[in-house]
């Protein structure tokens, strides 16, 4: 019996795998006129669906059942991050992110960055892959390149924080700010390689958000990110 494979298909009533998707399906797993398969549309929707016919940059198929799912967790989960120099670490966070489960992902311009610019493309294909791999009904939104100060002006819902290692503005631990938070949406910053400014922490504390710490340890960029995905899963999955 053949593995049930899924595809990542925006637009399922179309009745045809995207060429890259199509590709995959017929050269790789030699689907067939007859084979099933799983469509998922990000949006909150598997279907269940039946190949029709294959050409070597086509697949066809009909969907035999819409499986509307539940979300697996409460609120809305966004992390926005200062990406790091190297690319494969971010392109690293945002795989495991979303195969531990966040809603957003936003890229962070600060003071201290060492990266202004990111190819947003590359870091989408990615993000389907593990939301395939990890069978998730919802795709995460993914958002460029933003300035501080712009982000922490439109973003005034919700649960904000903002993580840091300064000892001079005081933090209260993630974890249980977000226990008291309960089924909020949660929002949570995360600097570059060398952390926030001072200033820009205190203007984020001016603005509302909570300053917090992710616990001891002093953790790399990506790694903070993923910490910060996995907290707030912890408390609302």
């Amino acid at each position: 019996m053949k593995e049930t494979r899924y595809f990542f298909v925006p637009e399922p009533e179309a009745g045809a795998l995207p060429e890259d998707e199509a590709v995959h399906a017929v050269r790789v797993l030699r689907l067939q006129a007859g084979d099933e398969m799983m469509l998922m549309d990000g949006c909150g929707t598997f279907y269940k669906a039946r190949v029709t016919m294959t050409t070597p940059k086509r697949c066809l198929y009909e969907i035999v059942e819409r499986m509307p799912q539940e979300p697996q967790w409460t609120g809305h989960v966004h992390l926005a991050i200062a990406p790091t120099k190297l690319m494969d670490r971010m392109e690293w966070l945002a795989e495991k992110a979303t195969e531990i489960g966040l809603d957003e992902l936003t890229f962070l311009d600060c003071q201290f960055s060492e990266r202004r610019t990111l190819k947003l493309s590359r870091i989408e294909k990615i993000v389907v892959s593990a939301v395939k791999q990890s069978r998730k009904a919802w795709m995460p939104q993914l958002n460029d390149m933003t300035p501080f100060k712009q982000f922490i002006n439109s973003h005034q819902t919700g649960a904000r924080y903002i993580a840091h290692c300064y000892e001079e503005v005081p933090r209260v631990n993630l974890f249980a700010e977000l226990q008291k938070g309960g089924a909020q949406d949660a929002l949570v910053m995360i600097g570059p390689e060398g952390d926030f400014s001072i200033d820009e922490v205190r203007m984020a504390v001016d603005a509302g958000f909570i300053s917090v710490d992710l616990g001891k340890s002093r953790l790399r960029t990506e790694t903070a990110g993923l910490a910060a995905v996995m907290t707030m899963q912890l408390v609302k999955g």
